[in-house]
């Protein structure tokens, strides 16, 4: 770190990084150094396309530079885990494109690992750094909508390309993982806990991987959430928190525009809430990463909060196996 600035390696060309690349750039605290592949050529190609000043391969090379702070891993989700490990051993503050694990055990370690390196984890929950989220917490305890008595989200859009890591089992595949994280996670955010128990039913496509994915959440309180998610059907995001007196509406909870409305309609009428966001998304993400690396800031999203949904979306999985409910094991 130099001057107070976060230098960055890029592991993996994901198209992830076109939201991230641009984000790094816009912030004083960040200095985008490298970019890593297994194939130096395609590394290369990749960092003359971005203007990245360096090139490497494989991507223990980038983890072997001094001159790297921090690593950005944009990988397909299986190897998400092993890479944030190798760097953490590396010396590095690890940002990691979510699900960051497949196992909450995978999650617990990279914990206990990055306490001893004395190194900050996070993972790409970039929604939970913008406005229009802190709103909809901040609304519901005031008590504008009353007592919370459920949540509903989907996240679905249609995936047309054969050969997609995404729908390989191996690279840790199928919706759940890839998009379903999104409203398991807004839930649990809401809700201020995760679910104790979950029930899952998976449509599961050609290679294996589930292509549609549906599941019920039931929490502590008493309190469902209810989650949609899927690659067959018409690209769409929404999020809606009920209570006892009203219901609040979000539209685009998961990619949030500069400017955003909430509906929220009680029994005495229906109020738009308009929500200022952010003109370049990723940017207050990755300056919430330099703030807890430079000024001890609590991170917006912990490693509590990574490993409470990766024990979600795990049970959710093996529900629809099984078909049978089954419980969350708390941290």
């Amino acid at each position: 770190m130099t001057g107070g600035r976060l230098r960055w390696g890029l592991v993996g060309t994901g198209r992830i990084n076109r939201r991230i690349l641009p984000a790094l750039a816009a912030s004083p605290r960040h200095e985008i150094v490298a970019v890593a592949s297994r194939d130096a050529a395609r590394a290369e190609a990749y960092a003359r396309d971005w203007k990245i000043p360096r090139a490497h391969a494989p991507y223990e090379a980038l983890l072997d530079a001094p001159d790297i702070d921090a690593v950005y891993i944009s990988l397909p989700n299986s190897l998400h885990a092993h890479w944030t490990l190798a760097a953490l051993a590396a010396g590095k503050h690890v940002l990691c494109e979510k699900p960051i694990a497949l196992d909450p055990d995978d999650v617990d370690r990279i914990a206990t690992v990055a306490a001893a390196a004395g190194r900050h984890v996070a993972e790409g929950y970039m929604y939970r750094h913008e406005p229009q989220t802190g709103a909809v917490q901040a609304l519901v305890a005031q008590g504008a909508i009353g007592e919370l008595r459920g949540i509903a989200g989907a996240f679905t859009y249609p995936r047309t390309r054969a050969h997609d890591v995404r729908l390989d089992p191996a690279l840790g595949g199928g919706s759940l993982w890839d998009v379903g994280c999104y409203p398991a996670g807004f839930a649990q955010f809401v809700a201020g806990a995760p679910p104790v128990e979950v029930m899952g039913w998976a449509l599961t496509g050609p290679t294996g991987v589930d292509e549609m994915f549906s599941g019920l959440l039931r929490y502590g309180s008493g309190l469902i959430a209810h989650l949609d998610c899927g690659f067959r059907a018409v690209s769409r995001t929404w999020m809606e928190v009920t209570g006892s007196d009203g219901v609040l509406v979000v539209p685009s909870p998961f990619k949030p525009g500069p400017r955003e409305e909430l509906g929220l309609r009680r029994h005495d009428g229906h109020q738009v809430i308009v929500v200022e966001g952010s003109r370049e998304l990723f940017v207050r993400q990755v300056d919430d990463f330099a703030a807890v690396v430079f000024d001890g800031a609590a991170p917006v999203v912990p490693l509590a909060d990574s490993r409470a949904i990766v024990a979600t979306l795990a049970a959710l999985h093996a529900s629809a196996r099984a078909n049978r409910p089954v419980l969350v094991p708390p941290a």
